[in-house]
């Protein structure tokens, strides 16, 4: 029983973070339409601008890669 318990609240804590996913996304800093290692992007790239900021407002480091995707999303590519 306790590990049907646990497998459970496990599972509903992972549906819980994919669903995060999404509205976190749409939250970020739109910057894609900067242009990439200019005074405005304050040159750097744009997925590393992207990290830079989201750290300024959360605390917290994005990967490269989140940061990446997130731009090319942005992006629409």
């Amino acid at each position: 029983m306790a590990k049907k318990l646990v497998g459970a609240l496990v599972l509903g804590g992972l549906l819980m973070v994919g669903m995060a996913g999404p509205a976190l996304a749409q939250q970020y800093p739109q910057v894609a339409s900067l242009t990439a290692f200019s005074p405005e992007a304050n040159f750097m790239s744009l997925p590393g601008y992207l990290r830079l900021l989201v750290f300024q407002q959360i605390g917290n480091w994005i990967t490269m890669e989140e940061a990446t995707r997130v731009v090319n999303q942005q992006a629409g590519r």
